[in-house]
C-alpha cells in the first residue's frame, strides 16, 4: 500500500512522496502488536523499494508538523515533512481523513483504489458532483498513465 500510495502521489500530484507510516507511537515510545506491524512494514518497504523515502512508526504530529518531528524522532527524514500519510489500518484511515476534512473544511478525494491492472476507483453515497468531477478526473489521469 505505501509503494503503490507513493508512486500515485508522483504520478498524480508530481510530487516527491515521503511516505510517514503512522501509528499511535513514534519510534519505539509505545510497544505493541500494531507497533511492531508498522515496524515490519517499513522495513519490508525499504527492502522493495529501497529509494523511497519512508519512516515509520510515526505519530501523526511527529510526520507532519516540523518542530514535533524534530524532537521526536530526531534525524528522520520523514518526520515533520511527510506528504503521504499511510494510517495502519482502514478504521483509522477513514476516522483521520474524515476529521480533517470536516474540521478543515478540506476536499477529500477518494478512495482511490490500487492494485489493479486498470484504474477503479469508488464515491461514497453522499457524493457531490465535485467529488464526481474529481474522481472522474483522478481516474482520467490514472488511464492516461499519470499524465
Amino acid at each position: 500500500i505505501a509503494i503503490s500510495t507513493a508512486e500515485h502521489s508522483r504520478r498524480l500530484l508530481h510530487v516527491a512522496p515521503k511516505v510517514a507510516m503512522l501509528s499511535f507511537s513514534t519510534k519505539g515510545s509505545a510497544k505493541s502488536d500494531s507497533t511492531e506491524k508498522v515496524i515490519a512494514a517499513v522495513e519490508l518497504i525499504k527492502a522493495r523499494a529501497p529509494e523511497l523515502v519512508v519512516d515509520g512508526e510515526l505519530q501523526a504530529d511527529a510526520a507532519i508538523i516540523a518542530e514535533v518531528g524534530a524532537s521526536k524522532a530526531p534525524g528522520s527524514s520523514v518526520a515533520g515533512k511527510a506528504n503521504v500519510l499511510v494510517f495502519p489500518d482502514l478504521n483509522a484511515g477513514n476516522i483521520g481523513y474524515k476529521l480533517v476534512q470536516r474540521f478543515s473544511g478540506a476536499e477529500a478525494i477518494g478512495p482511490i483504489i490500487q492494485g489493479f491492472a486498470q484504474p477503479v476507483n469508488d464515491l461514497s453515497r453522499g457524493a457531490s458532483v465535485m467529488d464526481v468531477v474529481n474522481m472522474t478526473a483522478v481516474t482520467a489521469v490514472q488511464s492516461n498513465g499519470g499524465k
